[in-house]
């Protein structure tokens, strides 16, 4: 493959995304979704046309061969970023060069990444639409040059980053990537936002290696081609403070008192309402903000993001956990009643902490007087 800045490529290959469908998003598709009603050659006992056609699609799946040599139809066709071959080789170059063409241009479209970054739980696409990069591509379509075999941001166009000027393409420093994580210095796929390193040391991944300074380090080289040092600066301090909030004030807490809630709970993943409130809060909402905050989209990091996350927070998963404690609290089985009182002491120092204690009237008098006094002036301002 050549190189957008001449020479060969230098990536570090990371297609594993087919083998995360042990996950709890491919258990909604495979068993609170679906069935095993697709019965193919590869699948006699059946597996759920939900997966097949959703998360299979974007993750990639195992390609099963039949004993004739035909492809099994549950496994093809398959597009999937992480899709692994017969050969035994991972990845599908055809996830973002589309076959017949092959086509670089297409690839550096931001529409490509909408193919599987969009939607609920991760809408990179929407957000990038709406961020100021996203107005100036396509405001500026024109002049991106982006047929050009060489594309180096800062040298052969100005106008606008795509998603692949940022995470994959060459800058007059870097080589082309094949690994979306080299230049990501959060990981905010899980519950609570790791650093990257980490999250590829448990999944047996080469950038476990790869420091998220040495990372932010090479992101930072690509927004240096427009932006000045000052800006970039700043810019990571916002995104810091939000995954920090975020972690710190739904995350961390909400992921402790789900773990003190497990015992009460009936034992199947999604029997109960709470998971899926839980889910829902840090899966969606809480993936949407941190996101939306790591690409400049203001509405996806508050509106879309940590609006709900608090909503979610405090008029569902707070309630829900009341309710389960005070249903065990006075249980006759020992296990129970002292898990329920575990439970209890931990909702109530979340309850009490600086970052909780405005739920339950407790704010301080001082941050409550000018908070009055801010609100006065507002509706002097702008009131009938």
């Amino acid at each position: 493959m050549p190189h957008e800045g001449g020479g060969a490529v230098r990536s570090l290959p990371a297609f594993k995304a087919g083998r995360i469908l042990g996950s709890l998003d491919n258990v909604l598709a495979e068993v609170v979704e679906g069935n095993k009603g697709m019965l193919t050659p590869g699948f006699p006992e059946g597996v759920s046309a939900s997966a097949v056609n959703g998360c299979w699609q974007c993750h990639g799946a195992p390609i099963k061969v039949s004993a004739n040599g035909r492809l099994d139809p549950a496994t093809w066709p398959n597009s999937g970023i992480g899709r692994i071959n017969p050969d035994g080789s991972e990845g599908s170059c055809n996830a973002c060069h589309v076959r017949h063409e092959f086509s670089a241009a297409q690839a550096r479209f931001p529409d490509t990444c909408g193919k599987c970054h969009l939607g609920p739980d991760h809408p990179q696409k929407e957000i990038y639409e709406e961020s100021k990069h996203g107005i100036a591509f396509f405001s500026h379509q024109k002049e991106m040059n982006i047929n050009s075999p060489k594309w180096i941001v800062g040298e052969d166009y100005w106008a606008a980053p795509t998603c692949a000027t940022c995470h994959m393409s060459a800058t007059r420093n870097q080589a082309v990537t094949h690994d979306v994580g080299a230049r990501i210095s959060w990981n905010n796929r899980p519950t609570i936002s790791v650093r990257p390193e980490v999250a590829d040391a448990k999944m047996g991944l080469p950038g476990a290696d790869i420091p998220w300074q040495v990372r932010r380090a090479n992101m930072q080289d690509v927004c240096s081609s427009c932006h000045e040092r000052q800006w970039i600066d700043n810019f990571y301090t916002q995104y810091d403070n939000l995954i920090e909030l975020y972690n710190q004030k739904f995350a961390k807490p909400g992921a402790a008192l789900m773990a003190l809630a497990k015992p009460l709970l009936k034992p199947v993943a999604f029997s109960n309402k709470l998971d899926f409130t839980w889910f829902e809060l840090w899966h969606h909402e809480g993936r949407r903000a941190r996101h939306g905050a790591s690409m400049m989209a203001p509405d996806y990091t508050h509106w879309h993001g940590m609006y709900e996350v608090a909503r979610r927070f405090y008029s569902e998963f707070v309630p829900q956990l009341q309710d389960l404690i005070d249903n065990n609290i006075d249980a006759p089985d020992r296990d129970i009643r002292e898990a329920a009182q575990a439970l209890k002491q931990r909702l109530d120092a979340v309850l009490q902490s600086d970052d909780h204690k405005w739920f339950i009237g407790a704010m301080d008098p001082a941050e409550a007087a000018r908070r009055k006094q801010a609100a006065k002036e507002f509706n002097k301002r702008y009131g009938k």
